[in-house]
């Protein structure tokens, strides 16, 4: 188990399109060992009252519902979610400087706010998808460019892909959070995302969360591969701890 001072460091994508579901599911997890994410589908259909359930339950929650919109907007769906009890929210990096220190001047007054990241480009876009919607920079320069940003804004970190976080560490600081989606063991199915990395390399790289949907959700035994994440990803931290007193 990965109990370092982050506490637990996979965060399970709680992918379902019913509260039953989400929360039979959640029942087969342990919060000492994951959190878990609740995302748009799932916020729609069930609306705040699973978050609370979750929460109750003792699991640390991230909010994935992306906000991108006018300033006072997001600032107050920032604030709302913040009740709730979330460990973890986020916005969109590309709403602007102004948009996302809204956002955080809504959560400035909590004694307990939640973390606040940014998203940077979507792990499911490649370059040729970028062109299309007029974005001619490499993915990776976008995602620095984004990145910074969002750290001159006063946002906690930014969600990315592993591939960027060896980057992103050099660019943002030891203390800026990053949380990395598209984590694939290394003999998993690659499913809808386009950059890809497995939870020990995201870690090496600097990645301090892994964001895991299918791996685990769909496993026939899901703690066995949380287990096995953790354990990849204690050996990481184990070695980089190596690296760091030669």
């Amino acid at each position: 188990m990965n109990m370092d001072q982050k506490g637990p460091r996979v965060i399970v994508a709680l992918d379902y399109a019913s509260a039953a579901e989400a929360l039979a599911f959640a029942q087969r997890l342990d919060p000492k060992r994951c959190r878990v994410k609740v995302g748009k589908e799932l916020f729609t259909v069930t609306g705040p009252a699973l978050v609370e359930q979750l929460v109750a339950r003792g699991f640390d929650v991230f909010l994935d519902l992306k906000y991108h919109d006018i300033p006072n907007t997001v600032a107050s769906a920032c604030k709302s979610a913040a009740a709730l009890g979330v460990w973890m929210m986020n916005v969109h990096a590309s709403g602007g400087r102004t948009m996302m220190q809204a956002a955080r001047e809504a959560l400035a007054g909590l004694s307990r706010p939640p973390k606040l990241i940014a998203v940077t480009v979507l792990t499911s876009l490649g370059a040729e998808d970028l062109r299309e919607t007029g974005q001619m920079e490499a993915p990776q320069l976008l995602v620095e460019r984004l990145a910074r940003l969002a750290a001159a804004s006063g946002m906690d970190g930014v969600v990315c892909s592993a591939q960027e976080a060896s980057l992103l560490r050099r660019a943002c600081g030891p203390a800026f959070c990053l949380v990395t989606p598209g984590i694939r063991l290394a003999d998993a199915a690659q499913d809808d995302q386009k950059r890809i990395v497995t939870p020990q390399k995201a870690i090496s790289d600097g990645a301090d969360y892994l964001v895991v949907g299918r791996p685990i959700t769909r496993a026939a035994d899901p703690l066995a591969v949380l287990d096995r994440i953790n354990a990849d990803i204690a050996a990481a931290l184990k070695s980089s701890a190596g690296k760091m007193s030669r």
